[in-house]
């Protein structure tokens, strides 16, 4: 039982500390938290899809990857092609101030903010290299307790992204400025356009 739970302590840590940085993700699921616009869903697709990318390396599916380097070039290609495209969108809200009042029109639908969490989450190709390739060879690590430490690493997904999303809902008073809006777009758009160009360096 100790080991089981030494296992899962440290697919907790290791999960947390991969997915704690600012990230085009990580960007978008605070706006969405600031805004309270889609919130459980966003949160749930992030936590889901982890959980599943992290099943998948444990189960051995980072060896096909890293077997197949094309399936990561093209998503490479696509991701870095949304997340400019993202960029864009961002930096000019950061320029439109009126649309970006807490209490004003939603940006997004719930239907477009689902959309664009999924294709967020899976067109990311660091999300696969960290949770398939890298919490999947750490896990190997474990041995016979691999999925503990899997199930240590969804744990921190989930716990992560739930406080971002449900918390962020804390720095609404600071946000009822529309010069708050547009440091977070301006960061939001830095972020993306940073990812982005070093996706298509890549690709």
């Amino acid at each position: 039982m100790g080991n089981a739970l030494t296992a899962a302590a440290a697919g907790f840590g290791t999960g947390l500390s991969l997915i704690v940085a600012i990230g085009a993700q990580n960007a978008f699921v605070l706006r969405q938290g600031i805004r309270r616009e889609a919130v459980l869903p966003v949160v749930a697709i992030c936590a889901a899809s982890d959980a599943v990318l992290i099943a998948c390396g444990v189960g051995g599916l980072g060896v096909l990857v890293t077997a197949w380097p094309a399936a990561l070039t093209a998503i490479r290609a696509v991701g870095a092609a949304f997340l400019l495209c993202y960029a864009l969108l961002a930096a000019r809200r950061a320029f439109r101030p009126s649309s970006l009042e807490a209490g004003g029109p939603a940006v997004h639908s719930g239907r477009r903010a689902v959309l664009t969490c999924l294709a967020m989450t899976w067109l990311n190709p660091h999300v696969y290299l960290d949770t398939v390739l890298l919490l999947g060879a750490v896990a190997a690590g474990h041995g016979t307790l691999r999925w503990q430490f899997a199930l240590g690493a969804a744990t921190a997904s989930l716990c992560w992204f739930t406080a971002l999303g449900f918390g962020a809902r804390l720095l609404a008073p600071f946000f009822r400025r529309a010069s708050s809006w547009r440091a977070l777009d301006a960061l939001v758009a830095t972020t993306m356009l940073a990812t982005g160009l070093t996706l298509a360096a890549g690709a």
